[in-house]
């Protein structure tokens, strides 16, 4: 394997998806071969890539869209990495086992070796997100994995929104922390609060970005999503971006049209930044025992 590189292009594939899976994996593909064509070293894929996101609706035969690790989509992608000497993260509806189906992803490396596999931590349970119906919470911890380009945190969507997830894979040596997401916008609900979200869920990440010293991209998908004719759906709000260790934003999508960002991930100015913000020299690891309670009362 090749050494870490100081610097590196990250690269976000922000896609529309169909009922087709195989059509989706072929796309996708081919949005990774244009990536490493335009310089692209570490690419990200959306969550859940091979399919529409069906946990709009709890629906058992919604389980036959699972595969394992390796299968259909690692092995696909293995080629393009290997050919093109690139990492991939690809995101997976995981079959571990016998009714037991994570929401993951494959960290491939520019070998085309599986590096390790992420499993999301967080689950959501909310309307059109049931994802507590199909997925096994994360039992793997978080990770950082040693790439050729360097050390590549991943964590996914809902764990979007919490700065321990984040912490935990920053203080593991990542570099840049990749969420693989799948976020929007309940149709009636847009016009009243879709921009305060959509800020909510910027500034959350780039606060993870600041506090940690680390970069962060965030891989979304667009398109009006329905599970049936008479459902509202989730009209995804693509605008992925990638921003720095102080939450600049180096590059963002549009809300509406399938695209390729990229930026350039710099190891020095992450040093540099945690010389003048030493936070994790400052942390007071001493004080932080009962992060670990669900609740402090009184």
């Amino acid at each position: 394997m090749e050494q870490s590189k100081e610097k590196f292009t990250a690269a976000i594939i922000q896609m529309a998806f169909s009922e087709d899976t195989d059509e989706n994996l072929d796309n996708a593909v081919a949005r990774i071969e244009k990536a490493a064509g335009e310089g692209a070293e570490v690419i990200c894929l959306p969550e859940l890539f091979r399919s529409r996101y069906f946990c709009q609706a709890e629906e058992i035969n919604n389980f036959d869209l699972a595969e394992t690790i390796p299968g259909p989509s690692t092995n696909a992608i293995k080629k393009i990495a290997k050919k093109h000497k690139v990492s991939v993260i690809v995101p997976v509806f995981e079959k571990r086992s016998a009714g037991i189906y994570h929401n993951s992803l494959a960290l491939m490396d520019s070998d085309g070796e599986i590096k390790g596999i992420y499993r999301k931590m967080h689950l959501p349970d909310d309307p059109g997100y049931y994802e507590k119906y199909y997925f096994t919470p994360g039992d793997n911890g978080y990770k950082s994995f040693k790439t050729s380009y360097g050390r590549i945190g991943t964590l996914i969507c809902w764990d979007q929104w919490f700065p321990e997830a984040a912490r935990l894979t920053a203080l593991q040596g990542a570099s840049i922390i990749f969420y693989p997401t799948a976020i929007g916008w309940h149709p009636n609900e847009k016009e009243k609060h879709g921009q305060k979200q959509f800020d909510s869920w910027q500034t959350v990440q780039r606060g993870h970005a600041i506090a940690n010293g680390v970069y962060v991209a965030s891989a979304n998908r667009i398109g009006l999503e329905k599970i049936s004719g008479d459902s509202p759906g989730i009209e995804f709000w693509g605008q992925s971006f990638i921003c720095d260790p102080q939450g600049v934003i180096l590059a963002q999508a549009s809300a509406d049209k399938e695209e390729i960002i990229m930026a350039e991930i710099d190891t020095g100015k992450i040093e540099n930044i945690r010389k003048h913000w030493p936070f994790f020299r400052d942390r007071r690891i001493d004080t932080y025992g009962d992060l670990t309670k669900r609740f402090l009362d009184g």
